[in-house]
C-alpha cells in the first residue's frame, strides 16, 4: 500500500537540508518517529476494535540512511518497524523524506512510502478498514513535526 504527504515549509531549501542534516544526525528524527508512531497507535486504538490490548507494542525500530542531496533535492530514507510482542501484527514502512526548493524562501517537504498490511489476507481487510488510516495519521505527525523544527531551528521539542 502506498501512503504520502506533503506539506509547505517557510524556510529556504539551503537552511531546511542543513537542519534536516542536523536532526538525522543527532537523533532527534529517532525521537519524533517514536512519538509519531505513538500517535498512528493512539489512532489504531481510538478507532479500532482493540482498546487497551496488553502486550501492544509502542516500542519502534527506525533505520534512516544518510541525507543524499542534489542540487534541487535533498532525500532521507527511513524504515519503521514494530518491535516488541506485537511488533508482527504492524506493517513495515519503507518510505522517502525528500525536501524540493518551492520558492526562495519556502521548501516542500514530501514523505513517500510504501509497508505491506501484516496478515496476509486479513491485514488486506483490516488496512481498508483502518490500518491506512493510521499509516496516513503517523506520516502526517511526522512530517509536522520536522517542518516544526525545519522551520524554528534550536527549538527541538518541535520534533520530539
Amino acid at each position: 500500500m502506498f501512503v504520502g504527504h506533503e506539506l509547505l515549509v517557510d524556510v529556504s531549501f539551503s537552511s531546511a537540508q542543513a537542519r534536516l542534516t542536523d536532526l538525522s544526525q543527532g537523533g532527534l528524527l529517532d525521537s519524533a518517529s517514536e512519538k509519531a508512531y505513538g500517535d498512528g497507535l493512539d489512532s489504531l486504538i481510538r478507532i479500532g476494535p482493540l482498546g487497551d490490548m496488553p502486550g501492544l507494542s509502542k516500542l519502534v525500530r527506525v533505520h534512516f540512511r544518510e541525507l543524499v542531496v542534489r542540487e534541487d533535492s535533498a532525500v532521507l530514507t527511513l524504515r519503521w518497524e514494530a518491535t516488541g510482542a506485537g511488533g508482527r501484527l504492524f506493517p513495515v514502512l519503507d518510505a522517502d523524506i525528500t525536501l524540493t526548493a518551492a520558492s526562495e524562501q519556502a521548501t516542500r517537504l514530501t514523505l513517500a512510502g510504501a509497508y505491506r498490511p501484516p496478515l496476509a489476507g486479513l491485514g488486506i481487510r483490516l488496512d481498508a478498514a483502518i490500518l491506512h488510516h493510521v499509516a496516513t495519521a503517523t506520516i502526517k505527525s511526522l512530517l509536522s513535526r520536522i517542518a516544526g523544527a525545519l522551520a524554528r531551528p534550536g527549538n527541538d521539542a518541535d520534533v520530539a
